[in-house]
C-alpha cells in the first residue's frame, strides 16, 4: 500500500497520489490519462489533477488497483 508520507511533491493535494515505489509502468497515465503525469526527468508518474467527476474517480480508483507496486494511495491530503 502506498505511503502518503512518501508521496512525490509533485502529486497535487488531494484524495490521491504516487508515491515513491513508482516503478513507471505506464498503467495509471493509460488507465486515467486526466489525472496522472509523468515526471521525465525522475521516471515516475504522479496526481497533476486530482478527479473532478465520478468518470475520472472511478478511473483512478481502476488505476490504484491495477498498479504493480501498489504505488497509489487513496488517503492524500484533502
Amino acid at each position: 500500500m502506498a505511503n502518503k508520507a512518501d508521496r512525490y511533491p509533485d502529486n497535487v493535494l488531494g484524495k490521491f497520489y504516487c508515491d515513491t515505489q513508482c516503478i513507471d509502468c505506464d498503467l495509471c497515465r493509460e488507465t486515467a490519462p486526466d489525472n496522472f503525469k509523468r515526471n521525465d526527468d525522475g521516471g515516475y508518474s504522479f496526481v497533476f489533477k486530482q478527479p473532478e467527476n465520478e468518470d475520472e474517480e472511478a478511473r483512478c480508483k481502476e488505476a490504484m488497483a491495477g498498479c504493480p507496486v501498489e504505488a497509489i494511495g487513496p488517503d492524500g491530503a484533502d
